[in-house]
This record gives structure tokens, C-alpha cells and sequence, in this order.
């Protein structure tokens, strides 16, 4: 039988998609294995968003090349196959397949085609011919206006929390954000399938759901809005804690707000990406809402739901960011005193919008570096503050598995990581957690109580 190892760099979304890719593989015979000199196949799938991200990438398959050499087939797929296309066949030592998202189901048969050039025997050479240059890879690329996945049995790396996806690819054309570039368009999933998905979860005993879109409260499927289907999903038998990430605040609505609020098993999180601090650079960055918009939003929030946690994103350094608007972003950190935060210093992506900007619009990298850094500080204080407020408290944790360091580890439900030490056997369970001490960014937790199954 043949064995795979996939390595996922990157959001939410691709480690959903690893999960599909191990599925679509399983039902072709592959063993999943952890370790890539273990594997026949091995695929890297990949983030576009940074060019961090895609360079970790070139260096971790120079890395395999070794396994490679051995006779591993290499795969690299996602957002960064798309984007680059052939050009990543010769990089690195060389990859035998390049394949974007809405390939997958031709997974199986592309590894086929792709393991018999690679095996296949060479003709004698005739005096004076020349050895003939190893078989190309294989590039699979280009959108599906339907694929959806629907019927495709995902292989779950966790038994304990489920990503499902009610959503492919984006119709916002945010100006930095290379997604709907490697995503295509917006593609929503059918209510029955996300919610058959969701009852077979339960009935499989796993307690917790996130529901997964590029901008996913703009779903919307025959009639059904995002807050309709969120309600649903809540009240689902076995469903302890739902989520949801990452919405888009020019869709965020009082409705949501008021099904967040109501039904119980709707965790009282929000993950609302913000960007910037500024309207001008909110207008360039084509977000479409203000500024003022926003922490409307964040009011509604808080008023139904006073002790609510939340983060955020923000990019730094959008080419034409002046020092002003730099500074209206930390203020609304300060203002908004958000639990965690994403932030990132503006990544140049080949083929959106911002990079036909002026380019003395553009904000020298050492100037980047700099306001990045004092916005990590000034986040950092604010969450430390926040996380020794907590401390005492006694919060229902999910327990995810074992602990890097020993102990267990698992999340309350404002999606905060708490390490305790326990019997292993509470993996899949709740348990009360009495938080003793924090990082700043963690909890450490001493177990009060075990509860009931999940």
C-alpha cells in the first residue's frame, strides 16, 4: 500500500484542505503517514498570502529533495501551486507535481501518471545520442465554478474539534490579498450537506465545529443567510461549541449578533479582521466600511455579549501609509483592547491591485519593520493585562490532546490555550480549569473538575 505525508503551511482553510486531500487519498488505498521518510508521496500544500510563507515553502522542498532522490513523489498544492504555476517544476531540486485547490479529486490519477515517468525505464542509447533529460512533472491548475466537494469523506487530524467548510474562495477584491487570485470565486456549500456534515460529526462523538469561509458570513445558499445556518448548526444534538471564522465586517449584522448572543453553543469569540486603524487607507485597501463602522460593530457585540473575546488582523505599511494613519491604528488597538491579534507588515503579492500603485507610495521596509514591531508591543501589553485579569477564574476546557510539555492542553471557550496536568483519558472531554498563571498569551491550569463526555 502506499504511503502519504502532507505538510500544511498556512490559514484554516488549508489545513481543511489537507484533510480532503488525505480523504480523497484513503479512498484510493494510501496510509497516512507522519513523517516524510516514511511516505511514497509526499505534498506540501501551501499559503500564498506572504512571501515569507511561499519561501519557507522553496526551502522545505529542497529539504525533501532527499526523499525525492529516494524515490518519494513530491507534490506541492494550494494557493501557492496556483499562483506559480510551471515555474515551480525546477525549483529547489525539483517537484513532480504542481496542483491548485480545486484539483484535488484528480489527486490519485495526477500521483499515477506522475510515479510511472518517474519509473519508467530507459531506451538503450544509440552511439553519439544523449541521455534525455528527467520526464517534467505534472501541472494541474485553473477553477471549478462548482467544486464544493461535496461527497468527498474528509480524513479529521482531530477527533476533538472539526473544521467544516460552508465556503470556497472570495468575491471581495481587497487590493493586497492575493486569495480570490488562487481561490477563485465565491462558491457556497449546500445547508442540508454542511448540516449532514455536522450531525455525522456529532454522531462520531466530536463536540466542537468551526464553520469555515474565506469571508464566511457573506454565505448564503436558496434562501438561507449565514445567521440562519449558524443557528442551525448551534442546535444540533451533541454539538457542544460552534465558531466561525473568519467573517467580513462590511456583512456583519445584527442578526448575527443576536444569534451569537442566544444560542448557547455559539461561542462567545469573534475573530473580526479590521486591517487598519485608518479610513483613508481602509478606502485603498477597498475594504469597504469605515472606521467608524467598524467599532459600531464591535459595540453591538459587547452590549449583547459584555464579556466577549475578540481579535483581529491589521497590516502595517500599505503603500501611501502616512505616520497619522499608522498612529489611528494603534489607537484603535488601545480603544478596542482586543484578547489576541494577527498582524503583519504589508507583503508585496505579484498580480493584486496594490502593486500597481506608485511605487514611491510604497513604505520603505525598514519604516514597515519598525511600526510592525511597536504594534506587536503595544498589542502584547494590552493582552497581558487582559489575561492577568483572568487569572483565579475557574472556565470549561475542551482538552485537545497531550501538552508539548507534558500535561494536556485544550481551549476555553473564548478560544484560550490552557495547559493543566491530567490523566490522558480526558482527551475529548470537558473539564472545569481553575487558570493559575498566565504568559501573557497562555494559561496554565490546575483541573477543578472533569465533566461529562463530550
Amino acid at each position: 500500500m502506499k504511503r502519504a505525508y502532507i505538510e500544511t503551511y498556512g490559514c484554516q482553510m488549508n489545513i481543511s484542505d489537507s484533510e480532503l486531500m488525505a480523504g480523497i487519498l484513503a479512498e484510493q488505498g494510501f496510509v497516512a503517514t507522519d513523517k516524510p521518510d516514511d511516505a511514497d508521496v509526499i505534498l506540501v500544500n501551501t499559503c500564498a498570502i506572504r512571501d515569507h510563507a511561499e519561501q519557507r515553502v522553496i526551502g522545505r522542498v529542497g529539504q525533501l529533495q532527499e526523499f525525492r532522490r529516494q524515490g518519494a513523489v513530491i507534490g506541492v498544492t494550494g494557493c501557492m501551486a496556483q499562483r506559480m504555476g510551471d515555474s515551480l517544476l525546477g525549483r529547489a531540486g525539483g517537484v513532480d507535481l504542481v496542483m491548485g485547490p480545486d484539483a484535488y479529486r484528480q489527486l490519485p490519477d495526477k500521483l499515477t501518471e506522475v510515479a510511472g515517468k518517474r519509473t519508467r525505464p530507459a531506451l538503450p542509447l544509440a552511439f553519439g545520442q544523449h541521455a534525455p533529460q528527467q520526464p517534467r512533472g505534472l501541472t494541474v491548475l485553473g477553477f471549478d465554478p462548482h467544486e464544493n466537494y461535496e461527497g468527498v469523506a474528509a480524513k479529521r487530524i482531530s477527533r476533538v474539534s472539526a473544521w467544516v467548510p460552508i465556503q470556497r474562495g472570495c468575491n471581495y477584491r481587497c487590493t493586497y490579498c492575493i486569495v480570490p487570485y488562487v481561490r477563485g470565486d465565491e462558491k457556497n456549500r449546500d445547508p442540508q450537506a454542511i448540516l449532514d456534515e455536522v450531525r455525522a460529526l456529532a454522531a462520531d462523538g466530536v463536540p466542537e465545529v468551526t464553520l469555515l469561509g474565506q469571508t464566511v458570513n457573506s454565505w448564503e445558499h436558496g434562501g438561507w443567510s449565514f445567521p440562519r445556518l449558524l443557528r442551525e448548526v448551534a442546535r444540533v444534538d451533541g454539538i457542544r461549541r460552534v465558531r466561525f471564522t473568519s467573517p467580513h465586517p462590511n456583512g456583519f449584522t445584527r442578526e448575527l449578533v443576536e444569534v451569537m448572543a442566544t444560542e448557547p453553543a455559539v461561542c462567545k469569540q469573534l475573530h473580526l479582521p479590521v486591517q487598519s486603524g485608518h479610513n483613508r487607507t481602509l478606502k485603498r485597501m477597498l475594504r469597504r466600511y469605515t472606521v467608524e463602522e467598524y467599532l459600531e460593530k464591535i459595540e453591538w457585540v459587547r452590549e449583547a455579549m459584555p464579556g466577549i473575546a475578540l481579535s483581529t488582523d491589521v497590516i502595517v505599511a500599505f503603500p501611501g501609509e502616512t505616520d497619522e494613519e499608522y498612529q489611528a491604528t494603534l489607537e484603535l488597538m488601545r480603544a478596542v483592547r482586543y484578547d489576541d491579534a494577527f498582524l503583519y507588515k504589508y507583503s508585496e503579492r505579484d498580480g493584486t491591485p496594490a502593486t500597481r500603485l506608485p511605487r514611491d507610495q510604497f513604505v520603505p521596509d525598514e519604516v514597515g519593520k519598525a511600526r510592525l514591531e511597536r504594534l506587536i508591543e503595544t498589542h502584547r501589553a494590552i493582552q497581558a493585562e487582559l489575561y492577568h485579569a483572568e487569572v483565579g477564574r475557574v472556565e470549561e476546557v475542551l482538552v485537545e490532546k497531550e501538552g508539548r510539555r507534558g500535561g494536556l492542553q485544550g481551549r476555553t471557550e473564548s478560544n484560550k490555550v490552557v495547559t493543566f496536568d491530567g490523566p490522558v483519558e480526558l482527551i475529548g472531554y470537558f473539564a472545569e480549569v481553575k487558570l493559575v498563571s498566565t504568559s501573557g498569551a497562555t494559561f496554565v491550569g490546575e483541573l477543578a473538575h472533569a465533566m461529562a463526555a463530550a
